[in-house]
């Protein structure tokens, strides 16, 4: 029997993540220490009452049939959530659609708006979960570079006017993974224009809006004017609330939209465990005490790692927000080689940065997902660094 990939297959290629993962397995059973900021999986577990509510819930002989889609009460929930924390307002009804967390949405989302052959405007270095979503759904990725010079942020006049009117989506994320680029009204209400002059849906994934360490709440792309005319939001459960193994998450934003995005839906799957959608309203409804404490960990986490790297001379990006940290190691070297490099000689487990494009030559993405006295030992570890050629100064 011959057993072959369909051609669509080679769109996919293998994640770097496995052999990161295998590359620090074997310095483990040699009796090394280990500093994995590889994964940006959070290690805080989940506030106790979503843990409870998941429990209670689970337990109950009722909670096992499909539920097609998202209840009302988590819809209201997500309403509220918005309405306290960004004073956006939605409709629960309309404006709200579920997702089994962030990434079945974002990889689903291009193939209901996009025709093959159409352009979808994404950034270089971004999200894996983007090209994968455009591929999928046979159109074209143009990339919008994202360079210090402007500060990482898209820069939406050097977009040609013919790929322009050929774009069909503009996926954005604000702070991001892997660069935590922090927007501003600014650029937001730059980013509107550009979709309605267009005639470009824009997505805009929100998925760090609570991991910001200024300012009094996290910023919405829904907030600017005129972005319900022509955007979604993509959040999810998995960050802010520790719930990332749950696989919860919604898409807010105007109604067309989101109401083709459940018809899609509607195909693909029967809806999330009813338990799961009862921890997330716990989890939204007391998200200010939730996403507090967060901010304070993960604050304090920024600044030590931010600090150590520069003072062994690295260059990190500045960043105000975000789940990790951009830095450029001082070497001459490949990203993914210098990554496997710094496995063996350190324990250090950092993502090359060319994992999300070829702008991130030269940088690493290292993630906030250890205790502050885990990311000072790593640090320390770096500095033994032994690469032969450094970058000329």
């Amino acid at each position: 029997m011959i057993i072959e990939p369909s051609k669509k297959m080679s769109i996919f290629e293998p994640a770097i993540f496995g052999d990161l993962k295998a590359a620090a397995a074997l310095k483990k059973a040699a009796g090394f220490e280990l500093y994995d900021l590889s994964l940006g999986s959070p290690d805080l577990p989940p506030d106790e009452k979503a843990r409870k509510v998941l429990s209670e819930q689970s337990y109950s002989a009722t909670s096992y049939g499909y539920m097609l889609n998202g209840t009302q009460r988590f819809y209201e929930a997500v309403a509220d959530y918005y309405k306290r924390r960004t004073n956006v307002l939605l409709d629960p009804q309309t404006e709200i659609v579920q997702t089994m967390g962030s990434q079945e949405g974002l990889v689903h989302l291009p193939i209901a708006f996009c025709n093959e052959g159409d352009y979808v405007l994404t950034t270089n270095p971004g999200y894996v979960a983007y090209d994968a979503g455009i591929k999928l759904a046979g159109a074209v990725p143009y990339y919008m570079n994202l360079l210090e010079e402007n500060n990482f942020l898209p820069n939406l006049d050097a977009i040609p006017e013919e790929v322009a009117y050929k774009a069909k989506l503009m996926i954005l994320n604000l702070p991001g993974n892997p660069v935590p680029a922090m927007p501003d009204p600014a650029f937001f209400e730059k980013a509107v224009a550009f979709a309605k002059k267009y005639n470009v849906i824009i997505l805009h994934d929100a998925a760090y809006s609570e991991f910001y360490f200024s300012g009094d709440s996290p910023s919405s792309f829904l907030a600017t004017p005129g972005a319900m005319e022509v955007g979604m939001e993509i959040n999810s459960l998995s960050k802010s609330f520790s719930l990332a193994g749950t696989r919860v998450a919604y898409i807010v934003g105007n109604a067309e939209m989101i109401t083709i995005m459940k018809q899609l839906k509607s195909n693909l799957d029967f809806g999330i465990f009813e338990p799961i959608q009862e921890a997330g309203i716990t989890a939204l409804n007391n998200a200010e005490e939730i996403t507090d404490r967060l901010r304070t960990v993960f604050a304090e986490r920024h600044k030590v790692l931010s600090e150590g790297l520069k003072d062994i001379g690295w260059t990190v990006t500045p960043s105000s927000g975000g789940m990790f940290v951009w830095a450029k190691y001082p070497y001459e070297m490949d990203d993914k080689e210098f990554a496997f490099e710094a496995i063996n000689q350190t324990g250090v487990v950092m993502v090359p940065g060319t994992v999300f494009g070829s702008e991130g030559a030269g940088y690493v993405r290292v993630a906030l997902v250890q205790d502050v006295e885990v990311l000072k030992k790593a640090v320390d570890q770096l500095k033994k660094l032994k690469i032969q050629v450094p970058f000329a100064i």
